[in-house]
């Protein structure tokens, strides 16, 4: 029994009876530093989210680095197959904090089991790790922020979803346009009615690369010492294949073993936008056009509702100026918005008159910050799932990987959110999962 009470103390508990003599045999002075009372404005050590990261590269470093200025957040550790990565990580972390105290691992398992000090990771490997990472991260306890695209199968979305409802674990994706002003304001605008009845959204895919993505691999090179790059870790699930080093420099992309092509590049972002705008966030397009081109570009979903939601490389700028962009149109008018915006764009310039009052009053009514860390990091902290939680990243990566299908089979699909299947298409079916390479598999 005495076993088992000590188990059920938690990670705070320890460190507020760690100050503290043992039945009072000793009495050792203790120095307490004003970080970890929390004076000086800083929050108590107890009160901070343990916070650790796996597969930090370029965008994971910005991540970081939108995190680490949070005063209730501390950073102690990542893990990496890549030293160098790492490396240049604890740097970013041990610069912050003025000391040496960020460690490095290596060998994502290991990791998890020892440190279980951490309450949350952030997870930013390439697009073949997001969803396996989260998943074991959540099963040793821990809260996940994960990059997007954040599953690479339809099969991949419904075990973090079942994950993160069993483990009971807070998880956001990484679509920060729904915590962003001009997006939640085009948003308000449609779900209050100034926009009339939604008839389209449009929704931004990658204007490079394509739909259709490559089967084979780059030429094999010599192999690098495991403690530079551990090859095996870095490969995770997906098939073996011979080391080059530029797929470890961002050469991964378009490569069908470890991608979700230009669809789901951009997709993941803005059909999370548009399917949170039309109240679409639990389900998925039932039908889907295939369109006799490289992309994708123009190809129209259809949602049950009958809005339309079509895909959009706007290579001529018709639809928006910048990346990202979305467009709902009403029968009353249409607003977009996209990255590098000053405010929306609009059919009526009166409709900006309230846009701060918009924004405001969805704040104070949903309780969501304009920040989507900040939002992660609120949920940590009273459990209450995220603006973009596991269902809406997994509603709408299935759109994304739909879509894909759709165009690797060259043919109009329709698909069932209810059974989560394609209707009477056994190869389509057979597409929403892959093989994953023991030992990392679900």
């Amino acid at each position: 029994m005495r076993r088992a009470k000590k188990k059920q103390l938690s990670r705070r508990q320890f460190i507020r009876g760690a100050a503290t003599t043992v039945g009072g045999l000793m009495a050792v002075p203790t120095i307490i530093t004003s970080t970890a009372l929390g004076t000086n404005g800083k929050v108590p050590a107890s009160e901070r989210i343990v916070l650790g990261g796996i597969g930090i590269g370029n965008r994971g470093s910005h991540d970081l680095r939108w995190m680490l200025p949070e005063s209730d957040v501390q950073f102690v550790a990542v893990c990496d197959p890549q030293r160098s990565r790492a490396e240049a990580v604890k740097k970013i972390v041990d610069t912050r904090y003025g000391n040496k105290d960020c460690k490095i691992y290596h060998n994502t398992p290991e990791f998890l089991a020892e440190r279980t000090d951490i309450d949350a990771l952030l997870v930013t490997t390439g697009d073949r790790w997001h969803a396996l990472a989260s998943i074991m991260a959540m099963r040793a306890g821990k809260d996940v922020y994960s990059e997007k695209p954040s599953a690479m199968t339809i099969a991949e979305g419904q075990a973090v979803v079942e994950t993160a409802r069993r483990y009971r674990r807070i998880y956001q994706t990484g679509t920060q346009r729904l915590s962003e002003g001009n997006f939640t304001f085009c948003n308000e605008m449609l779900r209050t009615g100034r926009l009339g009845d939604i008839h389209t959204v449009r929704a931004h895919i990658a204007p490079w690369d394509a739909a259709e993505m490559r089967h084979d691999w780059l030429p094999g090179q010599p192999l690098p010492p495991k403690e530079e790059v551990d090859w095996d870790q870095w490969l995770g699930p997906c098939p073996w294949r011979p080391y080059n080093p530029e797929y470890t420099r961002g050469g991964w992309r378009g490569h069908y073993d470890f991608h979700t092509s230009c669809i789901g590049e951009w997709g993941a972002h803005t059909f999370a936008s548009c399917q949170v705008a039309i109240g679409a966030a639990d389900t998925a397009p039932v039908e889907y056009g295939y369109v006799n081109n490289e992309s994708g570009d123009g190809m129209v979903t259809k949602f049950a509702n009958g809005i339309k939601m079509i895909l959009e490389r706007d290579m001529d700028k018709k639809y928006w100026r910048g990346s990202c962009g979305v467009r709902y149109e009403g029968t009353r008018g249409w607003a977009a918005a996209a990255d590098g915006y000053s405010k929306p764009d609009v059919s009526s310039p009166a409709m900006l008159d309230d846009f701060r009052k918009i924004v405001y009053d969805y704040i104070a009514r949903t309780g969501r910050p304009m920040s989507h860390v900040r939002d992660f990091l609120d949920c940590v902290k009273s459990r209450r799932q995220t603006v973009a939680n596991p269902v809406v990243m997994h509603r709408t990566m299935t759109a994304v990987h739909a879509a894909n299908i759709c165009m690797w089979l060259k043919r109009d699909l329709k698909y069932n959110p209810v059974k989560e299947e394609f209707i009477n298409d056994p190869e389509a079916n057979r597409m929403r999962s892959r093989a994953m390479r023991e030992p990392w598999i679900i």
